[in-house]
């Protein structure tokens, strides 16, 4: 239920909707609910959401928020985003509390992903 106040959705660009799709659902098991050929939606994945068409993309360089996801297994998580047809655009690296990637996903929005296991 939305709490008052709260961050409760989160909007992403997508070139290419149909292969975002494919590669939240292979790596991080998402479903989709589509509302007509220009937007779908996410739910249940901590922060709902959803991806609109457009040719512009989100990358923390130009100033956009990065989202980053939680993995108790990195180097697995990794391999996923490979395998699904993401691009590591920052190898694993250590930050104070854990370590850390970043990826590019099909349609160019980058987020990372951290976990605290491997220290």
């Amino acid at each position: 239920m939305p709490q008052h106040e709260k961050i409760n959705y989160v909007e992403f660009p997508a070139r290419d909707i149909p292969a975002t799709k494919v590669f939240f659902s292979q790596v991080f098991g998402w479903t989709f609910e589509d509302f007509g050929p220009d937007y779908t939606a996410f739910a249940g994945q901590g922060l709902d959401g959803g991806f609109f068409r457009s040719e512009q993309c989100s990358q923390a360089q130009e100033g956009a928020a990065l989202i980053v996801f939680f993995s108790a297994d990195l180097e697995q998580t990794l391999a996923k985003v490979e395998a699904a047809g993401g691009k590591i655009s920052q190898a694993i690296f250590s930050f104070p509390g854990g370590r850390r990637f970043h990826f590019i996903e099909p349609s160019g929005n980058e987020m990372a992903v951290w976990s605290d296991q491997g220290l």
